[in-house]
């Protein structure tokens, strides 16, 4: 008898009523909501990029060799610091180096 009692509860609380079907208007809102809340995320929290940088990660960043990394220190191109015998590069002196170097596009190609 409990048995019964228990597997009438079950079907009850699996019946789906028509109050609970989902139509595409609550997908859409759904979508929107959770886009909203994806876009308040991204924004809240900006890429924090590393202040200073190894070799292997100028070397991966600029997609240079380890000799081309050599002759921008050695020429003066790039500024390190080397502390034993790890060499770092700042962030904002990559920046400047790449914005320095940047040649502007000539809008007249293609006329």
């Amino acid at each position: 008898m409990a048995l019964e009692s228990n597997s009438s509860t079950n079907a009850t609380k699996n019946r789906m009523y028509r109050e609970q079907l989902i139509t595409m208007e609550d997908l859409n809102e759904f979508r929107s909501l959770l886009l909203n809340d994806l876009k308040g995320i991204i924004q809240s929290k900006p890429l924090q990029q590393k202040q200073w940088l190894k070799s292997p990660e100028v070397r991966k960043l600029l997609n240079i060799s380890p000799g081309t990394l050599q002759n921008l220190r050695i020429n003066g191109t790039l500024s390190y610091t080397k502390i034993g015998g790890t060499i770092y590069y700042a962030n904002q002196d990559i920046d400047k180096v790449l914005e320095n170097n940047k040649v502007s596009a000539s809008p007249n190609l293609f006329k």
